[in-house]
C-alpha cells in the first residue's frame, strides 16, 4: 500500500506554510487561501484551513532510506529539535517491524516521525536532506473501536492487516512497509504515551 494524499487540518495555514516551506523545506504544490499542498517524495501532504482555536493533533511519519538514520537525526536536531525519551536518546527501535524512528513537533504541535524500514532497501548515497524524504508512510488513526475499524479500511481498500502485526483489539495495523494505517484506541495511545517516558519499546 501507498499513501499518495493526505489531507490534514490547521487552525494556522500561514505558520503552517512557514514550517513545511522553511523549516522543512518542502516544495508547494499549490497555494489557496483555504489550504496547502506540498510535494512529499512520491506523496502529497494537504493541510486545509478551519476556523478553530486548536488545531486538531495528529500523528503521521515520512520514511526515508535505511542507512540516513544518523544524518537526519543532525539535520532535523539542526532544524526543530528532537522529542527526546527518558534516557536522552532519541531513536526508537521497533524490532518485529524492522524499523527504528525519530519523532519531532510541527507548528501545530502534530507528532511527525522519520522512519527506516530495513526491509524496503533503499540505501542511497546522497547527503540527507528535504529531498531525500521517500514518501509518507505511516498515519494514526485514534477510535473506540481499532480492529473494526481496520476491517472496514480492509473492505474497501482491498488492502490486507500489515503482515508483522499486531492484530489486536485496542491496536491494529493495516497496509505494508510502504504505507501504513496505525490504528490505536484512545486507551492504548495513553498506555504508550506512559511507556514511552520510561524508555521505548
Amino acid at each position: 500500500m501507498q499513501i499518495l494524499e493526505l489531507t490534514l487540518q490547521t487552525n494556522n495555514i500561514i505558520e503552517t506554510e512557514k514550517f513545511y516551506c522553511q523549516t522543512i523545506g518542502l516544495e508547494k504544490a499549490y497555494q489557496t487561501e483555504e489550504s496547502i499542498s506540498f510535494f512529499l517524495g512520491t506523496s502529497k501532504l494537504i493541510f486545509e484551513s478551519i476556523e478553530s482555536e486548536t488545531s486538531p493533533k495528529y500523528h503521521f511519519a515520512f520514511n526515508i532510506p535505511i542507512n540516513k538514520m544518523e544524518e537526519a537525526i543532525n539535520w532535523t536536531s539542526r532544524r526543530i529539535g528532537l522529542i527526546p525519551l527518558a534516557d536522552n536518546s532519541f531513536v526508537t527501535h521497533f524490532e518485529n517491524w524492522k524499523a527504528e524512528a525519530i519523532y519531532f513537533f510541527d507548528n501545530n504541535q502534530n507528532i511527525l516521525e522519520f522512519i527506516c524500514r530495513s526491509d524496503l532497501n533503499n540505501f542511497v548515497y546522497s547527503m540527507f536532506s528535504n529531498d531525500t524524504i521517500l514518501n509518507i508512510n505511516e498515519i494514526g488513526i485514534v477510535t473506540d473501536k481499532p480492529l473494526e475499524i481496520a476491517k472496514e479500511i480492509i473492505e474497501k481498500t482491498n488492502t490486507t492487516f500489515f503482515s508483522k502485526g499486531p492484530t489486536r483489539e485496542d491496536f491494529v495495523a493495516v497496509g505494508t512497509d510502504n504505507g501504513l494505517f496505525a490504528i490505536s484506541s484512545q486507551k492504548e495511545i495513553g498506555i504508550q504515551h506512559k511507556k514511552k517516558q520510561k524508555n521505548k519499546p
